[in-house]
């Protein structure tokens, strides 16, 4: 039976994108090499449209990161590559290092809630601690220290002889806070936009104060909503799955 070749047209109605981004999934190697007809117009074929969709699917959800992107790029290139075996043992892989991710944020967000509820107002330990100190029992750098103070997500007393940082419990375990969720996968300012809240005496819903930026808030990041950035992330390596298990299945 002859190949039936498809147009730049079919593939961008396909997948949904407008034909000149066709052209640059080819220039960006995101799926096969296209043959040209003597009158010179591209022959894609129904591998081209598949790694289209397929690209399409991984690329229109937000930014994960580089560690889950590369997942998904590896994804495409066993596609390009035409085994599709591979891309689908990838696609599960891919799928389970987004349930991690995933569990270890809503861990920390749960964690988080359960620490506002019960903070003790104890305003320092017997003897407050120098940023060195902090630093080391936390197993952070001072400047990331720094960094924090200077993002405002937290505020540190100063020792009034000499302007030496004094960090007390309720700093230290704020601290703790910080750097959980940070390792977590939440950006500074989802961070901040919590802390913001649970300042102002409102301690109910800080996971969803984590995960829902401001109106004002005109650009903003996947880690800025790290939470959906990762339900949907996980939605879409179903989807992942589905279609590769959809192009194996038709041979």
């Amino acid at each position: 039976m002859p190949t039936k070749y498809l147009r730049t047209s079919d593939l961008a109605r396909a997948a949904g994108i407008h034909p000149n981004t066709v052209r640059l999934y080819v220039e960006w190697g995101l799926i096969p090499p296209v043959e040209r007809s003597p009158s010179g117009y591209r022959l894609f074929t129904q591998h081209h449209l598949d790694c289209v969709v397929l690209a399409r699917t991984i690329y229109e959800c937000d930014y994960p990161g580089r560690a889950l992107r590369s997942f998904g790029n590896e994804i495409i290139q066993h596609a390009v590559k035409n085994d599709w075996q591979a891309a689908l043992e990838k696609a599960h892989a891919y799928l389970c290092a987004v349930k991690a991710e995933l569990q270890q944020a809503d861990t920390a967000a749960n964690v988080l809630e359960t620490w506002a509820q019960n903070i003790q107002e104890e305003p320092v330990f017997p003897e407050p601690l120098a940023i060195s100190r902090t630093a080391e029992l936390l197993g952070v750098s001072r400047d990331m220290i720094r960094n924090w103070e200077r993002n405002g997500l937290i505020k540190v007393p100063r020792n009034p002889d000499n302007n030496y940082r004094l960090f007390g419990k309720i700093e230290f375990e704020r601290l703790r806070i910080i750097r959980m969720l940070a390792r977590a996968g939440y950006s500074h300012m989802a961070i901040l936009r919590m802390f913001l809240e649970m300042d102002r005496g409102n301690t109910d819903n800080l996971k969803q104060v984590l995960d829902t930026p401001h109106s004002d808030e005109d650009i903003f990041i996947a880690a800025d909503h790290w939470l959906t950035t990762l339900h949907n992330q996980q939605d879409m390596a179903l989807n992942v799955i589905r279609i590769i298990e959809d192009r194996i299945s038709a041979g």
